[in-house]
């Protein structure tokens, strides 16, 4: 399950905070399940995220 015997990585399901295990066999990592990769999906899709634009330069002529 991990390299060397240690213990996995945890890290955090995006969609619902939930602690996921960040192993091969996840097949939804980071995700802790294929409902919440689907939410998130869904939230691009209906572009509920956005990467911020800067502010238009009003020195430059149009």
């Amino acid at each position: 399950m991990s390299v060397g015997g240690s213990t996995p990585r945890l890290v955090v399901c995006p969609t619902c905070g939930k602690a996921v295990a960040w192993v091969t066999e996840n097949r939804f990592r980071p995700f802790c399940s294929e409902r919440c990769k689907k939410i998130d999906m869904g939230a691009w899709a209906a572009e509920d995220y956005r990467v911020p634009e800067p502010p238009p330069d009003t020195d430059l002529p149009d």
